[in-house]
């Protein structure tokens, strides 16, 4: 269903109490917070569980931006973008301080903390990426193009949602669905580059190009999220499955 109304922002939505009030949700406000001297751990996460509803907020702009050319979508995707920029500098210069005043469990919640913090601003910045590609084109995208992309943004949506409920809840079972979503995002994105990457359609629609340059920026914020719930399985079971361990050579 497309977005009629401005986005709102993350601190104006029903939040769960882990939340909390206070943490920075925009930049003026991530601004006086920054003068307030050293963060607590509780600071800190919570901050970072808002930058999960703000980078969720900038997936759900994306299907009005397509189908509707709105100005409104673009905006907020760019206010979204520019919250988590200042989220995920505010936790990276407060962690450092933070992680000598704790002990190792809450220590690994602060590290699980940056390293989210740095993956969403990352998805900010493609999010931010691609809606300046649909604001600067200069024809009309295929039906089809358009159908495939706001799959893909839905599908990005669905699995920033998961996460960070997974984040609130400390459930696994939303990590392993994220992961499997991935495919999903990947299949859509593969689908596309095959369609465009024939000379046929490269002769026919010229905009193949900035087609594909949103498909891969979408499916890059895809395998950041992905980077979220392998963060999630490492805090919850306290390894990685990013790095499997090596099997025993045979003898």
């Amino acid at each position: 269903m497309p977005l009629t109304m401005p986005r709102k922002s993350a601190s104006s939505r029903p939040m769960p109490e882990q939340l909390g009030a206070g943490a920075p949700h925009n930049p003026e406000i991530a601004k006086k917070a920054a003068k307030k001297g050293p963060a607590s751990l509780d600071d800190l996460a919570r901050t970072a569980l808002k930058a999960f509803l703000i980078a969720r907020d900038a997936a759900s702009n994306v299907p009005d931006l397509f189908t509707q050319s709105s100005r409104m979508a673009f905006l907020a995707i760019k206010e979204c973008e520019q919250e988590l920029d200042v989220i995920e500098r505010y936790i990276d210069e407060r962690t450092p301080a933070a992680i000598t005043r704790v002990n190792e469990a809450r220590a690994r919640q602060l590290l699980t903390s940056l390293k989210c913090t740095t993956d969403l601003e990352r998805i900010g910045d493609l999010v931010m990426s691609m809606a300046m590609r649909v604001q600067a084109r200069t024809g009309k995208m295929a039906a089809s193009d358009v159908r495939q992309l706001v799959e893909m943004s839905a599908i990005l949506r669905e699995m920033l949602d998961l996460v960070y409920r997974g984040f609130v809840d400390l459930d696994l079972e939303c990590a392993r669905k994220v992961l499997q979503m991935d495919k999903d995002i990947d299949r859509v994105c593969h689908g596309l580059f095959q369609k465009h990457l024939t000379e046929h359609a490269a002769q026919s629609n010229p905009l193949s190009f900035e087609v594909l340059l949103m498909a891969q920026a979408l499916e890059r914020a895809g395998d950041h999220t992905t980077n979220l719930a392998e963060d999630l399985y490492s805090l919850i079971e306290g390894r990685s499955l990013r790095h499997a361990p090596k099997k025993r050579a045979a003898t």
